[in-house]
């Protein structure tokens, strides 16, 4: 049973026309959101689009029946989400579905730390991340590879900084709510 940051790049933004490029996942503290074990990037330009799929769900164990065998932690997972259900058919892999067994979407803290916006509340606007990721494809397209860990490597760290901070600050905000409200 697992909290794992969860993330993947494409070559673009249509999951019906764009492959995913890498799949990444990191085991979580469950009580302190940090990391704990290593980054695993799974790269298709090692192998293929099908062959990563495979790997990830075998490594993962995202389709046992337990539902909290594997529990995606990340930002924005809807576009994980998407494309996932829709590669995995496409490579006639059973379709994962991460958002009908449980999951944690950060993406709904950064709209409301963002005052409610959605514009401008992406991870790269709130985090501190370097950029938010529109070179990947370009990238991928020149083989720059390195890049692309690189860009990885940065939003797994920025992500796991915000994701520890919410697990550290929530909690007060919870009894904060609880006092001035007499719960």
């Amino acid at each position: 049973m697992g909290n794992f940051y969860f993330d993947i790049e494409t070559t673009g933004l249509d999951s019906k026309t764009a492959k995913i490029i890498t799949i990444q996942f990191q085991e979580l503290n469950r009580g302190t959101g940090e990391a704990i074990g290593e980054l695993t990037i799974l790269k298709e330009w090692e192998s293929s689009e099908r062959e990563i799929l495979t790997e990830f769900i075998r490594k993962s164990g995202i389709e046992e029946d337990y539902p909290f065998t594997f529990i995606p932690t990340g930002y924005n997972l809807n576009f994980e989400h998407n494309f996932l259900k829709e590669r995995t058919a496409l490579h006639s892999l059973n379709p994962v579905d991460i958002l009908n067994k449980p999951f944690i979407d950060l993406r709904a803290f950064g709209i409301i730390m963002n005052k409610g916006e959605f514009k401008g509340s992406g991870l790269d606007k709130i985090s501190g991340k370097k950029t938010n990721g529109k070179d990947v494809p370009i990238w991928y397209q020149r083989k720059e590879y390195g890049k692309i860990i690189d860009y990885i490597k940065d939003e797994t760290k920025s992500f796991i900084h915000l994701n520890a901070w919410l697990y550290k600050t929530m909690p007060e905000f919870l009894e904060r709510y609880k006092k001035e409200n007499k719960i």
